[in-house]
């Protein structure tokens, strides 16, 4: 289970979060409240976070896992 550092938009370095879906923390409630987490990290508006966590939630557990990974996938792995 390697951590693999990145840079944030804040130049700070970060540890990628590896996330495995088949534990409890691949649950759809478990993901849209990582996106309040990062969210605010990355310095995002309240609004911001809403938005994403509403399109999250516009399709099946597959689209949910597409829309985290498109505005995540630089800071999350997730892997099954």
């Amino acid at each position: 289970m390697g951590v693999e550092v990145i840079v944030s938009r804040e130049e700070k370095p970060m540890r990628k979060i590896e996330i495995d879906l088949c534990s409890p923390e691949g649950n759809a409630m478990y993901l849209l409240g990582m996106v309040g987490l990062l969210g605010k990290r990355l310095g995002w508006s309240l609004e911001s976070i809403d938005l994403v966590r509403k399109l999250m939630m516009m399709g099946d557990y597959e689209h949910l896992l597409g829309v985290f990974d498109y505005h995540f996938g630089e800071l999350v792995i997730l892997y099954k």
